[in-house]
């Protein structure tokens, strides 16, 4: 198996990656539906060691142990109906993180990252309803060589809308797992829209879900996220 390295570019809080695109990583690897569970922040710019552990499990490692682990999973999820391209773009100017951000740095969410260099994916509540959603043009950083996205920035894309459909109150959280499929990659500079929703609570812990559609308005992707609220 190869190691993996993720870049510091790709980081969620400042010293760590950020948690979709690392559980996107891993699941390249995999030959089905992974449940990612991230056991520990996924440290950058180290080189990590995937091992396969039997039955389409896929661990990583440092030197300190394992820190995350994948296993064949279903995703059985009730998508929404998404807003318009421009409904999302109006949703987008009312985001919580442009009061405060726990992470301003974050890959996919962080108001401190430049287009081209960040995703900048800023999930706004929409009016009505318990959706936020997002536009999202995606670079040509994040192409896989075929004018499209590769898959682990589209799970990345899956990532943060789903912290800010938990809660409005920016109170800090990490994901702890993370499912995803993507059904179809999206081309390079075609305008999207991403969405998520909340599911249950149950103490510290979040379930949310989130999903991208295409310029057409067709699903392309989703995902069923576990977010954990720090103590």
């Amino acid at each position: 198996m190869p190691t993996l390295t993720i870049a510091s570019r790709f980081c969620g809080p400042s010293d760590r990656a950020n948690g979709g695109y690392a559980c996107g990583m891993i699941a390249r690897h995999a030959d089905d539906i992974v449940r990612v569970r991230l056991e520990r922040p996924v440290p950058l710019e180290q080189a990590l060691e995937l091992r396969q552990a039997g039955d389409g499990v896929l661990e990583l490692h440092d030197g300190a142990g394992r820190i995350a682990r994948a296993e064949p999973a279903g995703l059985h999820l009730h998508v929404p109906a998404p807003p318009d391209y421009f409904t999302a773009l109006d949703a987008s100017r009312h985001y919580d993180g442009f009061i405060a951000h726990a992470y301003p740095r974050c890959f996919v969410c962080g108001p401190q990252r430049a287009r081209g260099d960040g995703l900048n994916i800023f999930a706004g509540r929409l009016a009505s309803g318990n959706l936020v959603a997002s536009p999202w043009t995606p670079d040509v950083s994040l192409d896989g060589g075929d004018g499209k996205v590769k898959p682990e920035f589209m799970w990345a894309a899956l990532d943060c809308p789903g912290y800010f459909a938990a809660r409005s109150d920016r109170r800090p959280m990490l994901l702890g797992e993370f499912t995803a499929h993507v059904d179809r990659r999206v081309h390079i500079d075609e305008p999207c829209v991403v969405i998520g929703w909340p599911i249950s609570v149950s103490g510290r812990k979040y379930e949310v879900g989130t999903a991208l559609f295409d310029e057409d308005g067709e699903l392309c992707a989703k995902a069923r996220g576990l977010w954990i609220e720090l103590r």
